[in-house]
């Protein structure tokens, strides 16, 4: 369809609200146009090729134009376009999946519920949390603790829960019951002198401060990602997560596991709680689940938790929850074919094999006067970058900036830089990556010397 001159003229000036951006900024900033993408690279409409250094948002794992999950979404759409998941009513292609998720997932005899966003599943477990409680006795249990810096999504419910406590106030969140604790940080909130098992031990003993003053009777549930890659891939130290569910097991409280970036292979497991060694109550999985191709997520619960939602059904006459796209069956389709396509093609064992390259890769950006340290684990990495004059948490949007200029995305989170490439990245990619980030740094690096 050819495009109006209305919308020629709305360019700049753009009728789309663009998340994550600073609104004033969109009426007088072009924004960026992808129009194609193919394996690892996405490109512009003037042509341009980019490496799509962070998945987008941590999610295109298996990369761009998969031919095969494009005829999973296509096969579907004829036979069955759509139909609703609920009132005893139900699509074959969408129970497939579920017990596909339930066989894979941590939890014995696992249940499934069906959302179309990252956001959505979290916000429907923390509804689930409540009603299970009240179901079960321990209707004062309702406080949720989660951590600074993490990101949990853009509900009322998950803004409150994601710890980006610099824009709690324009939303007036968070609402009442959702509390935070710190970031296992290591690399950049350990003391001076402090050792990894003496830092895990002050997370913990600031957790459980938190808990006896908040009276441990009213807090349900942890809610944490095992690696939080949105706070600038804090790698917990090696103790932190057997003290935590140590601690949580001591007061009862559930461990929400929030896999919708870690999961599928990211982390060089399937799922970021088998690489820390703990397994949760419930889970919630988004993102590479359908690499991204269409909507969907998923909360994933172990059985004594969906006990609880049965039994306030069962006072209720009704589980009064559902969507109408929960469940949807295309979006059902596309994600069995890519956990199908990722047992087929070995994607974990991909993952664990281009690794080592991938950290060596990062490890080298350390010469570089620009870098103080990196990371990594599995395909997902960060660099902390030296102020070098600029203004503090300012250094990684530029780089970002100049890393665009220079073919390849990656995400900026105060003065880091993070990168998750496509899962099916090769050695070859991984170098083109890394000399595209290199130009970029030393564009840096010449300009703060001019």
């Amino acid at each position: 369809m050819p495009i109006s001159g209305a919308s020629q003229a709305n360019r700049i000036d753009p009728t789309v609200v663009y998340g994550f951006t600073n609104l004033p900024d969109n009426r007088e900033r072009e924004p960026l146009r992808i129009v194609r993408g193919k394996g690892v690279f996405v490109y512009d409409e003037r042509g341009k090729d980019y490496i799509e250094g962070a998945s987008t948002f941590y999610c295109t794992s298996l990369g761009f134009s998969e031919e095969e999950l494009i005829e999973a979404a296509v096969k579907q759409m004829r036979e069955l376009p759509f139909y609703v998941t609920g009132a005893h009513r139900a699509v074959p292609v969408v129970e497939h999946l579920a017990e596909r998720l339930a066989a894979m997932a941590p939890m014995k005899n696992a249940k499934v519920a069906f959302a179309a966003t990252g956001s959505e599943a979290n916000d429907a477990l923390m509804k689930f949390l409540w009603y299970h409680n009240n179901a079960s006795g321990k209707p004062r249990r309702k406080k949720i603790i989660a951590r600074l810096g993490s990101y949990h999504g853009g509900t009322i419910a998950t803004a409150s829960l994601t710890g980006w406590v610099k824009y709690h106030a324009g939303f007036d969140l968070p609402i009442a019951g959702i509390l935070h604790t710190a970031q296992p940080d290591f690399a950049n909130l350990a003391e001076p002198g402090e050792a990894e098992e003496a830092f895990a031990d002050r997370m913990i003993d600031e957790l459980r401060a938190l808990i006896e003053r908040e009276d441990p009777e009213t807090i349900g549930a942890f809610f944490a990602e095992p690696v939080s890659v949105s706070a600038a891939l804090a790698l917990p130290p090696k103790t932190y997560w057997p003290k935590l569910t140590e601690l949580l097991g001591e007061y009862e409280i559930r461990l929400f596991d929030d896999e919708v970036v870690t999961g599928f292979a990211r982390t060089a497991n399937m799922f970021g709680c088998e690489t820390y060694g703990f397994t949760p109550d419930c889970m919630t999985v988004a993102k590479a689940l359908t690499s991204a191709y269409q909507p969907l997520s998923a909360v994933i619960m172990g059985e004594e938790f969906y006990e609880g939602l049965e039994r306030g059904s069962a006072e209720a006459g009704m589980f009064s929850h559902a969507g109408t796209y929960h469940g949807h069956p295309v979006p059902a389709a596309v994600a069995l074919r890519t956990l199908e396509l990722m047992e087929e093609r070995d994607i974990l064992g991909h993952v664990r094999t281009i690794s080592p390259h991938f950290a060596a890769a990062l490890r080298a950006l350390e010469d570089h006067p620009l870098i103080r340290g990196s990371r990594a684990l599995g395909l997902a990495g960060a660099v902390d970058l030296v102020a070098n004059g600029a203004a503090a948490g300012t250094l990684g949007a530029q780089v970002a900036g100049c890393c665009q200029a220079n073919g390849i995305f990656v995400r900026p989170s105060a003065d880091t830089i993070v990168m998750a490439p496509p899962l099916i990245i090769t050695e070859a990619e991984i170098d083109e990556m890394f000399r595209r980030f290199r130009l970029a740094l030393n564009e840096v690096l010449e300009a703060s010397a001019g």
